[in-house]
Parts: C-alpha cells; structure tokens; sequence
C-alpha cells in the first residue's frame, strides 16, 4: 500500500507561519514519494486562487508558489473546502489547474482508510 498522507490547513496570511509550514510539510512529502493530498480551509482557501499565493510572504520561508507547483507536479492534490469556497464566492473554475472543490464527505473517506495520516495546521 502506497503511503498517504492527508494535510488540512485551518490559517492563511492571517497565520503565517502554521500555512506555510502545511505547505512545506506537504512538499516534501510529495518529494519523499508520498501521495499528498492537501486541503485549503478557512483563509488558506483564497491561495488556491491564481496569483494569491505569490501575495503571501513569510521570511526564511520557501515561496508559496513554489511549494504549490511541487505539490501538484509531484501527483499531490489540492481541495478547496465546499463550504469555505461558498462563503469566498470562490467556484471550481476560479481555481488554479490541479485544484478542486469537495466537501466533508471527501474529506473523511480520504482520511478513513488504514494506514492513512492526517495532519491539521
């Protein structure tokens, strides 16, 4: 069985270094072979929105451009919450290739089979 692993980021710009460590959490994973799949939640949702992840900026920190590309080049996936998308105005085709919109039954068969890990920044 592949090994998987499941990120769900609560915080955008609002706290920057929890998003950033998701992201780079989850770039890494991609690097080291392991299916990600990454979860956009709450303010984190906007950055799956072009050019908004190049607005945030944290120092020492690796661009959030740059973690994205990674993770979507790599096979990991990104979702959009359903109900962070609806209180955003934010639909499936404002978002950037390689993103998605899905809600919390998604989520939790994501999160429900053995040997799967779940993160939440």
């Amino acid at each position: 069985m592949a090994k998987k692993l499941v990120i769900k980021v609560t915080a955008g710009a609002d706290a920057p270094e929890r998003c950033s460590q998701a992201f780079t959490v989850a770039a890494v994973a991609v690097a080291s072979g392991v299916h990600v799949s990454l979860w956009l939640t709450g303010e984190s949702a906007w950055f799956a929105l072009p050019g908004r992840a190049a607005e945030f900026e944290l120092p020492h920190a690796a661009p959030l451009p740059d973690l994205i590309d990674s993770i979507v080049a790599g096979g990991g996936t990104i979702t959009v919450c359903t109900q962070c998308a609806a209180r955003r105005d934010i639909e499936e085709k404002d978002l950037i290739e390689g993103a998605r919109i899905a809600g919390a039954q998604v989520f939790v068969s994501e999160v429900m089979p053995d040997g799967v890990q779940a993160l939440v920044y």
